[in-house]
């Protein structure tokens, strides 16, 4: 006989167990990164503040890591489609954190660039963000911690 670990109760209270080999929503992994991403969102909500996205965010550190780039690139190094990093270039350059111009060499291209106004804010947010990292993967050991990005690292 195999030892299962109890199903979660269902909506209404009651809890069943799942029949061999069924199919256990919580047991699947991408549920549970579903629910993990959810917590991570609420963590990040509550301790980045300056009306910062998650997506905005992540345009503003990397062009602070990497500097001036193309928008295009800047979206692939960001995971962003071209109209979500399209969206998000325009609603920074709306608040003066990013602005863009013509790629000298190819005219298609716009190149993004921090302001200095989002130097600043990146700069004054980063460790607001290494706090939402290390907040979200507090309940982890060390150890725990850096295997769990090598193993997220090796699934994208």
């Amino acid at each position: 006989m195999t030892s299962r670990k109890p199903a979660t109760a269902r909506p209404g209270g009651n809890a069943r167990k799942p029949e061999n080999n069924a199919y256990v929503l919580d047991h699947q992994v991408g549920f549970i990164l579903r629910q993990v991403s959810q917590r991570h969102a609420v963590i990040f909500d509550e301790l980045i503040g300056e009306g910062v996205t998650p997506t905005q965010w992540a345009a503003l550190s990397k062009l602070q890591e990497i500097g001036p780039t193309s928008q295009k690139l800047l979206g692939r190094l960001t995971s962003m489609d071209a109209a979500t990093i399209k969206g998000v270039v325009l609603r920074l350059g709306k608040r003066h954190l990013v602005e863009t111009s013509p790629d000298p060499n190819d005219a298609r291209q716009l190149i993004v660039r921090l302001t200095e106004q989002g130097r600043r804010l990146t700069k004054k947010l980063t460790p607001r963000a290494a706090a939402i990292s290390q907040v979200t993967m507090a309940p982890l050991t060390p150890d725990e911690q850096a295997r769990l990005i090598a193993i997220l690292t090796k699934l994208r």
